[in-house]
Formats: C-alpha cells, structure tokens, sequence
C-alpha cells in the first residue's frame, strides 16, 4: 500500500495546503468536492500541485509535518521543480 504527502493549492501562488493520505484521488476529489467544512473549502484550495508517495504512512505524516514548518518560497520552489505550470495534477492520477 502506498501512502502520500500532498500539497493542494487555491491556484497559482495561492494559498496553499499540506497532508497526507492513503487514497491520493480520493482526499484531492474530497478538497476538490468540498466534502469536508474547513480550511481548503474555506479557502477555495482545490487544485492538487504536488505530492510524494511514500512506503509507510509514518514516513507520509513525517514529511508533512517537515514541509509545514518550511517557509513559503521553499514550498513553492519544491511545487516549480515538479509542477512549473500548476496544474491540476488530480486528472493524472488515474490515467
């Protein structure tokens, strides 16, 4: 099974928001969907930017937890080395 960290953004150098999840297509479409109230629905954050996949879900939760404490410009560089454009990286997940 494989496990994930993710980074979910409003758009292009928008607000943006860290997690991790076993069931990347289901937690994007989730933010996505606004299935749950809080922060991402509050703050329109529905486009998934980047993720990592990741053997254990402790080393998923790790990462998370390391990426929330980076600064912003940090953040965006690690976005740009895999996504420069932003796109919506949740309509690749299934292909």
């Amino acid at each position: 099974m494989a496990f994930y960290t993710y980074i979910m953004a409003s758009g292009p150098y928008g607000t943006l928001y860290i997690g991790h999840t076993d069931s990347l297509a289901r937690r994007a479409w989730q933010h996505r969907e606004k299935q749950r109230p809080g922060f991402t629905a509050k703050y329109g954050v529905v486009r998934l930017v980047w993720y990592e996949v990741h053997d254990t879900r402790e080393g998923a939760k790790a990462h998370e937890r390391r990426l929330k404490k980076w600064n912003r410009a940090w953040k965006i560089r690690l976005i740009e080395a895999l996504n420069p454009r932003w796109l919506d990286l949740y309509e690749t997940l299934n292909a």
